[in-house]
């Protein structure tokens, strides 16, 4: 089926006729039909294991190793969160990962770009060379560098505080490259008139690269602070006080030896889940910017 359609050419008195094609009804109402079908399993799949630690979170303790299992449960209570707010310092963890995770935050968004903003930009002997040295550090493991880590804090004397969790996020690769590919998009025009108005290399940085880079610090602080929110191997190593640690390590605390109240644990998990829902539908463009950035061609 084909229709002829009319429109007016801007600046002149011409209308121009064009033969458009529709789509034969029924030909491609099945197929959206599918891949919605399709997509909306795979989000219901996605979604039930955070359904089912909510669910868990808000069942009484005697129903929750219940077999078979209740899917849609029959009776809601707030007793795990009575008992996790009375008996543990959940509270207290969640304030010490909001310094450790917002604390990595701003080195990273400091240094990162620093570093970014010196690879895109600046010409110095061996530039492209330091750079695929220091890329190529993605592939080591986080654990291999885990013991020299924590000897270098233990004669820094910065164990069990939050300076010795903080110092070694200071700076990340992932967040160097992230920050050289956008800002290798930056007009280089911008920094020769900031120069011709005499403005130093800081004042460059500071007035000119960072204003010009928020999209992408956006979404470094977005990761940063989503990944050290659920860091747990170096603060456990590091910290012994139970009243510093983040949360992920506090819910730790509550697996017992010879038993496990899946009901508080399901409640703290839940408790240390709500903040990052919050942030990803507050900034979930950022997550989508964060896919388009890192593609850019370097």
């Amino acid at each position: 089926m084909s229709s002829i359609r009319k429109f007016r050419v801007p600046g002149s008195g011409f209308r121009v006729r064009s033969l458009t094609r529709n789509a034969e009804p029924g030909t491609r109402n099945p197929q959206r039909l599918f891949v919605y079908g399709l997509l909306t399993v795979a989000g219901v799949l996605s979604l039930f294991p955070l359904y089912w630690l909510f669910e868990t979170s808000l069942t009484p303790q005697q129903f929750i190793v219940k077999v078979p299992p209740e899917v849609v449960p029959r009776d809601l209570s707030l007793q795990n969160y009575q008992r996790l707010f009375a008996t543990t310092p959940v509270v207290r963890w969640l304030v010490n990962t909001v310094l450790i995770a917002g604390g990595i935050t701003l080195f990273h968004l400091l240094f990162d770009s620093m570093a970014g903003y010196a690879f895109a930009k600046r010409r110095f002997p061996g530039r492209s060379v330091l750079f695929w040295l220091v890329l190529s550090t993605l592939t080591v493991p986080a654990q291999v560098t885990l013991i020299p880590v924590f000897f270098l804090l233990k004669n820094l004397n910065l164990l069990d505080s939050y300076p010795g969790v903080i110092l070694p996020g200071f700076a990340d690769v992932f967040g160097v490259f992230l920050m050289k590919q956008y800002i290798q998009t930056l007009p280089t025009e911008l920094e020769s008139a900031g120069r011709v108005d005499g403005a130093s290399e800081w004042q460059i940085y500071q007035h000119i690269i960072l204003p010009l880079c928020t999209p992408a610090l956006a979404v470094l602080a977005i990761f940063t602070f989503q990944r050290y929110w659920n860091s747990f191997i170096l603060p456990l190593v590091v910290l012994r006080d139970s009243f510093k640690y983040p949360i992920q390590v506090g819910l730790a605390t509550l697996q017992g030896e010879f038993n496990t109240d899946y009901g508080m644990l399901m409640t703290g998990a839940a408790v240390a889940a709500i903040p990052m829902m919050l942030v990803f539908f507050a900034f979930q463009r950022y997550f989508v910017e964060g896919i388009r950035i890192g593609g850019v061609k370097g």
